[in-house]
């Protein structure tokens, strides 16, 4: 396989601390036996995925769905073809949206968006907010306040009464969380006067901030936060002759678009549009794809678990299969 070029890197830094040539035989193969009897290390479970289609599903109204979780990061998936049942008020997190697929009228005391495919948006903690989703869905990440944006806006949300078409007040619960908005941590649920909620937007000047990630290959970071660093990840055709290696954050990453497989020390596994995977800190890692790819990659300070069902996992990475790759 020959030569390749591994970047050894960190969380909160934009350059790498050391960058190494590594034999990419001996990289991805098993460690040469210990000349001890006392068993030294331990052996390591292939990567795994996690898979939610793109294409809306008709389904009833449910709670988003955990993918990863520790005690200060939270990703899920929802999907909606109706209205959120309440208003939402985290009291120890700021939230923020991706979407997916479809469209979504985020309602908040800071304004409304009307979130297309491709679109970030935070709401800071403390911030009530619900939600009118057409065949859509979204990830969330939760982590404890504050995060603040890395990148210039798209745009902003805007005051919006009524905030969308056919929209009438009518009898509407608020619900405030603590957890990371995890079900059955709700703290208190009283009914809100939902006029008075959205004009608020009109009388203050605070904004929900809309981005998106960069249009240029490479990585495009969006929130810093102590707990996470997220952006997204724009790859031209490559053969994947440059790893990382991160030695102090989890790395999750969701394929947006295109199609790559992900090599690692812990085997290679084909990537398509839905799929979550994660990628411990300090193990090596590239990818190979022949057309250009894109994927949200969530760095985090510690373990993030998987707590979703596993859809597949990565097979061993041989030199005929790399080469096949390659070929």
């Amino acid at each position: 396989m020959g030569t390749v070029s591994e970047v050894i890197a960190v969380m909160g830094a934009d350059q790498p601390l050391h960058t190494v040539e590594r034999d990419e035989d001996l990289l991805l193969a098993a460690p040469h036996p210990s000349p001890f009897p006392v068993r030294l290390w331990r052996d390591h479970e292939p990567l795994t995925v996690v898979h939610f289609s793109q294409r809306f599903e008709a389904r009833p109204f449910a709670p988003p769905r955990g993918v990863y979780e520790n005690d200060r990061v939270r990703v899920e998936w929802q999907t909606m073809d109706n209205r959120q049942p309440f208003y939402h008020r985290n009291s120890d997190v700021d939230e923020i949206s991706y979407q997916v697929a479809g469209e979504r009228t985020l309602m908040t005391e800071l304004g409304v968006v009307e979130h297309r495919p491709g679109e970030f948006s935070r709401l800071p903690r403390g911030v009530a907010h619900d939600n009118y989703g057409r065949r859509e869905s979204h990830l969330l990440f939760y982590t404890p306040a504050p995060v603040a944006e890395e990148r210039e806006p798209e745009r902003l949300s805007e005051p919006v009464l009524p905030p969308f078409p056919g929209w009438e007040p009518g009898p509407v619960n608020e619900a405030v969380t603590q957890c990371m908005g995890t079900p059955g941590h709700d703290i208190t649920v009283f009914p809100v006067d939902e006029r008075r909620l959205l004009e608020r937007a009109h009388a203050g000047k605070e904004r929900l901030r809309v981005l998106r990630g960069g249009s240029a290959p490479g990585t495009t970071w969006l929130y810093r936060s102590g707990a996470l660093r997220l952006g997204t990840v724009r790859l031209a055709a490559s053969d994947g002759r440059v790893y990382r290696r991160t030695l102090d954050a989890d790395e999750i990453q969701y394929q947006v678009s295109g199609s790559r497989t992900l090599v690692s020390q812990r085997g290679a596994v084909r990537l398509e549009p839905g799929d979550f995977v994660r990628v411990p800190l300090g193990l090596a890692h590239t990818s190979v794809c022949a057309e250009e790819s894109e994927h949200i990659v969530l760095l985090s300070d510690r373990e993030l678990p998987q707590v979703a069902q596993t859809s597949r996992t990565a097979e061993p990475c041989t030199p005929r299969l790399l080469a096949a790759l390659r070929g």
